[in-house]
């Protein structure tokens, strides 16, 4: 029996880009493209509807970036493997990328093939890195504010200032149990097991900076 075709979605401001990659997967029998959208919010907006496999997700967009949508579709679609297409190729990009949820990171002047490559390893539960983007790039776990998403620096502010879950997430239009979620992860990452915790940690790590103090 035939394997389901793996979905794409394609997100890149790029037209032209975004058509290459399009014209290149459309070649292979086993990979359907259910859509190119040409930036993050449109990503968050559909994802749920076309139900990727994979994304393809530029790193840079104007409105909602790549990183910021990449941990948005993934509170709602935490299955789907989302693979990074950026021209950048520092060190600092890649972990960033990672840690906000990324399985893999792809140059966008890679050979056709590999990109190919990048769809089955992440297929695979695999992590992909392309041939420019290798090295030690673990995210570290253990290097305290470092390991902590945007999203999750965001929300530890929130928090830090004395709002309820439920408050947080009026504030950032998200549900409370992603924020309770975000708030057991941040917990885990920092090893802190209070409330009280982790508004000390703020305060020490400059979090609480710019607010004047007020909780």
């Amino acid at each position: 029996m035939t394997a389901p075709a793996i979905r794409v979605l394609i997100v890149d401001d790029h037209p032209m880009v975004a058509e290459g990659i399009q014209s290149i997967l459309e070649s292979y029998d086993d990979i359907e493209v259910v859509g190119t959208l040409g930036n993050g919010q449109e990503a968050v907006d559909r994802a749920e509807t076309l139900s990727p496999h994979v994304i393809l997700m530029d790193l840079n967009m104007p409105g909602l970036g790549g990183l910021s949508a990449t941990e948005l579709i993934l509170e709602r679609l935490p299955d789907t493997r989302i693979l990074i297409l950026s021209m950048h190729d520092s060190p600092e990009y890649i972990s960033t990328a990672l840690g906000h949820g990324a399985k893999g990171y792809v140059l966008k002047d890679v050979p056709t093939d590999e990109i190919r490559q990048a769809i089955d390893t992440v297929m695979r539960g695999e992590r992909y890195l392309c041939t420019g983007a290798s090295g030690s790039l673990e995210p570290k776990e253990d290097e305290g504010r470092g390991a902590l998403t945007g999203r999750e620096q965001t929300i530890l502010l929130q928090l830090a200032q004395g709002k309820s879950n439920k408050e947080v997430a009026i504030a950032l239009d998200i549900s409370v149990r992603t924020v309770e979620t975000h708030r057991k992860n941040i917990k885990r990452k920092l090893g802190i097991s209070s409330t009280a915790g982790l508004t000390r940690y703020a305060m020490e790590h400059g979090v609480l900076q710019g607010t004047g103090g007020r909780f």
